[in-house]
This record gives C-alpha cells, sequence and structure tokens, in this order.
C-alpha cells in the first residue's frame, strides 16, 4: 500500500515497489504488506490452485496528506482513505498458477 502520493503524479516508475522505497514520488511512504514487510511482492496464488483476484485501487483524496504514516498497518491507512476519498478507480487482474 503507498500512500501519500502527490496529486501531480501521474504514474509511477519501474520498481516504484521496492522495499527501499527509492523510486518513489517525494512525500509518499509504503506500509508494510500482506507478507509482513515493506515493498510490493507481487502476485503469489499457490501453484494448481484457482486463479486470484487481485485489486489495485487509486484514490483521489481531499488531502495532501493522509494522517498515518509508514509504521501505520494497511487496514488504518485503508480507514483514513474511505474518510478523505472524493473519488476511486480499481484495476482488478486475475492470476494463477
Amino acid at each position: 500500500m503507498l500512500a501519500d502520493v502527490p496529486a501531480t503524479v501521474t504514474e509511477l516508475a519501474r520498481g516504484a515497489g521496492a522495499a527501499d522505497g527509492s523510486a518513489l514520488p517525494a512525500g509518499a511512504f509504503q506500509v508494510r504488506n500482506d507478507y509482513g514487510s515493506i515493498g510490493y511482492g507481487g502476485a503469489a496464488p499457490p501453484a494448481g490452485d484457482r486463479p486470484h483476484r487481485y485489486v489495485f485501487a487509486v484514490h483521489a483524496l481531499d488531502t495532501d496528506k493522509l494522517g498515518p504514516g509508514a509504521e501505520a498497518t494497511p487496514a488504518v491507512v485503508g480507514f483514513y482513505a474511505v474518510f478523505h476519498a472524493i473519488a476511486r478507480a480499481t484495476l482488478r487482474p486475475v492470476f494463477g498458477r
């Protein structure tokens, strides 16, 4: 989960989800993922399982800074985002092995 991305950002650099955050836009930060670490871990359904759906959401917010910091859980960041959202777009890819 990525937060505090400036409204002027229209794309992310390749590698923006790296754990060190070096490719993130200025002021943006990541929170821990489902693996318990910082950074994008990618799709990882078990081999032979049915294809899994993934949701990538982008929220337009009514504030420049959401409030919680990088130590927050994804649930807390999502909670704050819901109350500040003025628009939302989603991508829902499906991936299986």
